[in-house]
């Protein structure tokens, strides 16, 4: 079944529309993160120490309490925010433009770059190593999940508008 002209211009459309609002996403995320760094330094710092979890003894060993290692991971993820965040921009500017093969190509690596981060960094690593789902204080899991699914409804909207290739066999 052919995607009629119309239908593919709406969700090229959409694909601009939501990639760019991840865009806008990432980069308020990060610029907070430059701008505010001690605000979630603090929250980065609580989840790995593992300093407000229950302390089971057979989980505490997963615990980093090494400042220089804590921040460390903090800025990696800064870094990792702002490049989505650039790549992510770069796929609506090409949205934009209709450049349709290119958009559709880096808005996927940017994509999957924030799904990398939301859910295997703070859902998977945060989550679960390092138990934040045991924290009443220092607890992203919801915020984590929210961006997670987002980023993979417009992933998947950008997958939608690609255009098919026409069966050339006969039933």
């Amino acid at each position: 079944m052919a995607t009629s002209p119309n239908s593919r211009g709406a969700l090229s459309l959409a694909a601009t529309v939501l990639t760019a609002t991840i865009a806008l996403y990432m980069a308020l995320v990060a610029l907070g993160n430059i701008t505010d760094f001690g605000t979630n330094q603090q929250f980065v710092r609580h989840v790995l120490a593992m300093d407000t979890t229950f302390k089971d003894e057979d989980l505490m060993w997963r615990a980093i309490t090494s400042t220089g290692l804590q921040d460390t991971a903090y800025v990696l993820i800064i870094a990792w925010e702002t490049v989505a965040a650039l790549v992510l921009g770069y796929g609506s500017w090409l949205w934009a433009r209709r450049d349709q093969a290119r958009a559709r190509q880096f808005s996927t690596y940017g994509l999957l770059m924030v799904m990398l981060l939301f859910g295997a960094g703070f859902i998977a690593i945060g989550g679960e190593w390092f138990s934040m789902w045991q924290s009443k204080n220092w607890n992203g899991l919801d915020a984590a999940t929210r961006v997670f699914l987002f980023s993979g409804v417009v992933l998947i909207v950008n997958q939608l508008s690609a255009p098919r290739a026409e069966s050339s066999a006969t039933t």
